[in-house]
């Protein structure tokens, strides 16, 4: 868990740093071009330093009061839906790092949190035999020290003053029937064996009887004083051993059909720096918590220095053996979104691309990826949520399509699937509008023709279409239809509040 929380940290901060520097990769971006090509174009739109969302068919200044910067766009279409190209000299001040995917066995080490407790089958209860008052109490308190042989307490009793009576009785009588039964009712009652040979001897009558301590360890309960009157049905007293302890720690649903009895487990505490503990999977237990998704597992350590405390939180890693062999890739480049998972690919010549993924186990620092990448890909482990925030506003999220007889130098054709229907219709609200440009921005619903989520997509607007009918937050049917490779353009509109006002006045005549 202390992994997790770490890696919710990093997700959190890496999502604030996207958004406060994705106006810096824009700008730095087109700062480089403007040296080159982009000196001799005009900008596609207007977007806000700290808010991606916000664009503008003209300069001007964001709702923070931020120079707005212009957007020049990709290579000029050539690139697939979400495709973000950075200058090089950008890539290198953003410290993007990448690595390979690779096809290898994960270790599935699971790192969690637990809580020291005692050994509960080492917890030994202290109830009385008989009725009767509490004469002496040789232990006070909770958490004192107990040996085994020492008197906890002692108790006046009626009835085991009458079991004495029994047995001097039958030994004056010399009746060995009634002595063997007179003693194993002292012994049921507590009685030692010390004691019923003294009474033996000596024929004198105890008042009170003396009990003592069947084990060492330390006193986990005390719930009775001196004076008071105690029942057979009444538990006086806890004594728990520290030699051999429990730790109890929750594992993710996900990762617990790993683990198994007798795994073994490194624990370490933070306030005691390079010491460890080695212990072993002593128990899984069969139910989950239905709040947190967490089941518990029991950890048995040795602990003969009695450094270890119940209630102390301890780190814990369990080692759950070795995985079958499947593409993994570095944690750190796994963007986790709740509901989906995804990577950002390195294409080349300053490509990049936000791709979904099916994720598998996760190990300590590496993650099992079932579908959406193959061996060989180049993903980004750094700065790919500054990437990511960007690619995500266009991109069509297709997994890759590979095919193994396919040459790596085609990769970026196999970024989509093929799309069997050229042209579809949506319901969309229009966000904006960039007359100057024949562009609109644009909130569309779910394509399933095309595997489409509900997103925000800038398109091209046909010459045919009347970009004066148009404009921010008016609801509509759109057709959308695809243009030349991986292009996708506005090509007819529906308005059904207009059509609802001609109907009217048509009436009204």
């Amino acid at each position: 868990m202390k992994t997790v929380t770490k890696s919710l940290i990093s997700l959190a901060v890496g999502f604030a740093v996207g958004a406060g520097a994705i106006g810096y990769l824009m700008q730095s971006t087109a700062g480089s071009d403007a040296s080159s090509d982009n000196a001799k174009k005009e900008p596609l739109y207007w977007v806000a330093p700290m808010d991606p969302n916000y664009r503008r068919d003209k300069p001007g200044k964001s709702p923070m009061g931020m120079d707005l910067i212009p957007f020049y766009g990709d290579d000029g279409g050539e690139s697939s839906p979400g495709t973000v190209r950075i200058d090089p000299d950008v890539i290198n001040n953003l410290g993007v790092t990448t690595a390979t995917v690779t096809s290898s066995r994960l270790n599935l080490d699971i790192e969690t949190v637990g809580y020291v407790q005692f050994d509960e089958n080492r917890v030994l209860t202290v109830s009385p035999r008989v009725e009767g008052w509490i004469e002496k109490l040789f232990v006070k308190a909770v958490g004192n020290s107990v040996k085994a042989g020492e008197p906890l307490y002692s108790i006046y009793s009626p009835e085991m003053v009458n079991a004495q009576e029994e047995l001097v009785l039958a030994s004056q009588r010399g009746n060995q029937v009634l002595l063997d039964a007179a003693e194993e009712r002292l012994r049921a009652l507590q009685v030692s064996e010390p004691e019923i040979k003294k009474l033996k001897e000596t024929h004198k009558i105890q008042k009170t009887i003396t009990v003592k301590a069947k084990q060492s360890g330390v006193l986990d309960k005390l719930t009775v004083r001196e004076g008071a009157f105690v029942k057979p049905s009444m538990n006086l007293m806890t004594i728990a051993q520290l030699d051999k302890i429990w730790v109890i720690a929750e594992v993710f649903e996900r990762q617990l059909n790993q683990v198994e009895v007798g795994n073994k487990v490194q624990m370490d505490l933070e306030y005691a720096p390079g010491k460890d503990w080695e212990g072993k999977v002593d128990y899984v237990y069969p139910s989950l918590n239905s709040k947190t998704r967490t089941g518990k597992i029991r950890i048995h350590f040795n602990n003969p220095d009695a450094f270890l405390r119940p209630g102390m939180f301890a780190n814990l890693n369990i080692n759950a053996g070795v995985g079958d062999e499947n593409l993994v890739i570095p944690k750190e480049a796994l963007i986790r979104m709740g509901d989906s998972n995804r990577v950002v690919l390195a294409l080349g010549d300053g490509k990049f691309k936000s791709v979904n993924v099916d994720v598998g186990r996760l190990g300590s620092s590496r993650v099992e990826i079932l579908s959406g990448l193959m061996a060989g890909d180049e993903i980004v482990t750094s700065a790919q949520f500054l990437i990511d925030s960007e690619s995500s506003k266009s991109s069509d999220f297709k997994r890759m399509n590979h095919d193994s007889n396919t040459d790596s130098e085609s990769h970026d054709t196999m970024l989509n699937e093929a799309v069997s229907v050229e042209a579809v219709w949506v319901e969309a609200t229009v966000k904006s509008v960039m007359p100057q440009h024949s562009m609109v921005t644009l909130n569309h619903g779910e394509i399933p023709e095309w595997d489409w989520p509900a997103m925000t997509m800038d398109f091209d607007v046909a010459d045919d279409v009347e970009l004066s009918k148009l404009s921010a937050g008016l609801s509509l049917h759109a057709e959308i239809s695809q243009v030349g490779k991986q292009r996708y353009q506005l090509t007819s509109i529906h308005i059904p509040e207009q059509e609802q006002v001609t109907e009217q006045e048509h009436n009204h005549d």
